[in-house]
């Protein structure tokens, strides 16, 4: 089942099946005069709250070569409020000149944001590429960054 959820960086298409997240895509139509209900939506709604830092709904990443697999499980381990580089996560995976082929599977992330591959960035900590764009990338590390300072500071 598929449920269009309202975001600040617009609407998200979350594919769940049962109360299991497999898919998330960027963009829909909200139609009816009913939000989206469920675990997922509640989730997000917290995450872009600032209220949650942990997603607790059940994620499934289905699909994917076994490097893109990987990937995504290391994408998965970055804190919030974090950030790691391409070139860092193709070292983690012993694949030291694979910084490219890291941006390519986090462009195929089937669940962005609940496996945050908007926390990966470029040398430096250049932002670059973002399948749903950059400004969303920028405004989901700057949601973090918020959230991260005012946890910290109190």
């Amino acid at each position: 089942m598929s449920m269009v959820v309202p975001s600040p960086i617009g609407p998200l298409t979350v594919t769940v099946d049962g109360d299991t997240v497999v898919g998330v895509r960027f963009g829909g139509t909200i139609t009816g005069a009913d939000p989206a209900r469920g675990p997922a939506a509640d989730d997000l709604a917290a995450y872009f709250a600032g209220a949650l830092t942990t997603f607790t709904v059940p994620v499934e990443l289905r699909g994917g070569s076994a490097f893109e697999r990987a990937v995504w499980g290391e994408i998965a381990r970055i804190p919030y409020g974090e950030t790691v580089t391409y070139g860092h996560i193709a070292h983690a995976l012993g694949e030291p000149g694979a910084a490219r082929a890291v941006g390519t599977a986090c462009n195929r992330n089937p669940v962005p944001v609940l496996v945050p591959c908007h926390r990966v960035v470029g040398a430096g900590g250049k932002l670059v590429g973002f399948g749903g764009g950059l400004d969303r990338k920028r405004r989901l590390l700057e949601l973090e960054a918020r959230v991260a300072l005012e946890r910290a500071w109190g």
